[in-house]
């Protein structure tokens, strides 16, 4: 009988193996608006078409075709907005609700631009929440902000005073940003503009005139039936950049 029941167990163990290896990390948010082709790119390499109302896990990089805007809401409230022609890897993200000692957020830009609004996290807990670039690193306090990096990619973004120049462009609009690397630390507050032309080069303040504001279109910035548009006061809409 003994013999038995250890067959039986063995073989559940057995078959309950494919399911445990399939299930991949825990979804840390999801996408709630999307104008076009968006796929999430996982650890091992492997891709998949996401839509709206998809999960996105931590370990993901999340990939904007071109013409494409995505935006994706994360478990403390925070969001992000992603230009076309993006790419982002979710490196960390982890919140727990009761458990603010292990909070830790860190979203990397490998390519183009995004605009993001602070969740619970970086509300009680701001030094656990990074955004990092091949230039430089940023931390929040308590932020809305934008952020478009540069590589010879910028051609067709329009400013004041003509293409982009190669490196990261940030702009805030709410609470504050430390924009650091080893060659220096900027803080902007809100109604400031920065640019890091690379890693070896201390951040800067850029005039308003200068300055690069990374923009979304209403359908994506605004949330549907409530006329408000993400970050509050703070809105995203204005023209596509």
């Amino acid at each position: 009988m003994r013999a038995a029941s250890l067959i039986l167990a063995s073989t559940a163990a057995l078959l309950a193996a494919p399911a445990l290896a399939q299930s991949g990390p825990a979804a840390v948010g999801t996408v709630t608006h999307l104008s076009g082709v968006l796929v999430a790119k996982k650890a091992d390499g492997g891709t998949r078409l996401l839509g709206v109302k998809s999960a996105v896990a931590e370990g993901e990089t999340l990939i904007t075709e071109q013409a494409t805007y995505a935006r994706v809401k994360f478990a403390d409230d925070g969001e992000v907005v992603l230009r076309p022609s993006s790419q982002m890897k979710i490196e960390s993200y982890r919140y727990q609700d009761t458990r603010p000692d292990r909070d830790n957020v860190l979203l990397s830009l490998l390519k183009g631009g995004l605009r993001s609004v602070t969740g619970l996290v970086g509300r009680r807990n701001r030094d656990n929440v990074k955004f990092g670039t091949s230039t430089s690193t940023i931390g929040i306090r308590g932020t809305h902000f934008g952020m478009l990096l540069c590589q010879s990619d910028c051609g067709a973004i329009p400013t004041p005073s003509g293409t982009p120049e190669n490196g990261l462009h940030v702009d805030v609009v709410d609470g504050a940003v430390t924009i650091t690397n080893k060659a220096g630390q900027q803080v902007l507050i809100a109604g400031q503009f920065g640019f890091v032309r690379d890693a070896n080069t201390a951040p800067v303040i850029v005039p308003p005139g200068r300055g690069i504001q990374v923009t979304m279109p209403p359908s994506i910035s605004r949330n549907a039936g409530s006329g408000k548009a993400i970050g509050g006061s703070s809105s995203f809409e204005c023209p596509v950049m």
